[in-house]
């Protein structure tokens, strides 16, 4: 069975860092577009970032330019969000997702992860 794994959330002052990490497995995971979605209670959930299967090819939302870069490491089935200089409105569930279209929009999405929280203190 395919499972996306999030790991690397907590509480972070605002203009602090963090790493998130996903794990995959099940997949054959070099061949899927990978992104990075974020939910905040009571919004709608919202495209971050995502990485093309060729790697270097990424997508970023307006709102995180900038800030959050995405990465992939094919050898270890595992993608990587670095998220610099966080703000109180990146307060979120971020959740890891894998789609077959790039960029990776909300409706194509295959598969999610179970999402790990993120908090940015003021």
């Amino acid at each position: 069975q395919v499972k996306l794994v999030e790991s690397g959330g907590g509480l972070v002052q605002a203009g602090g860092s963090l790493r998130l990490s996903c794990s995959a497995s099940g997949l054959a995971f070099s061949g899927w577009i990978m992104a990075w979605f974020r939910q905040a209670p009571g919004k709608d959930r919202e495209f971050a970032v995502s990485v093309h299967w060729i790697g270097s090819r990424t997508y970023t939302a307006d709102s995180v330019k900038g800030r959050f870069t995405m990465t992939r490491d094919n050898a270890k089935n595992t993608v990587y969000l670095q998220m610099n200089n966080l703000k109180p409105e990146d307060t979120a569930l971020y959740y890891c997702a894998a789609t077959s279209e790039y960029p990776g929009r909300l409706g194509t999405v295959r598969y999610w992860g179970q999402g790990t929280q993120v908090t940015v203190s003021s």
